[in-house]
């Protein structure tokens, strides 16, 4: 069973950041790409970004400048972090990580974090 753990969500003012960080034991699959998105009550799951394997990064155009994803590996296990800057009352929201594997059924989800931007 794949697992992945993720952390860094709380409170926040606005214009403040926060560092989400979400990682999956190595040797389960190949990854082809990790990601993060972002729910709210009432609303469909949105992508928040995305980094393939190679390194290429796409992003939800309203968050392009204040968002940044990257990606970490080492022997134990694959990371991927999500650095929340400028942040918003709009961005409260549970953030979700995924990981992607080579097959379609390769599909694994977070467990969510809060993330609670006050005004």
């Amino acid at each position: 069973q794949v697992q992945l753990v993720e952390s860094g969500g709380g409170l926040v003012q606005a214009g403040g950041s926060l560092r989400l960080s979400c990682a999956v034991s190595r040797s389960r699959f190949s990854i082809t790409a990790m990601g993060w998105y972002r729910q709210t009550p009432g609303k469909l799951r949105e992508l928040v970004a995305r980094i393939t394997s190679g390194g290429s990064t796409n992003y939800a155009d309203s968050l392009k400048g204040r968002f940044t994803i990257s990606s970490s590996r080492d022997n134990a296990k694959n990371t991927v972090y999500l650095q929340m800057n400028s942040l918003k009352p709009e961005d409260t929201a549970v953030y979700y990580c995924k990981f992607s594997g080579s097959y379609a059924d390769q599909s694994y989800w977070g467990q969510g974090t809060q993330v609670t931007v006050s005004s």
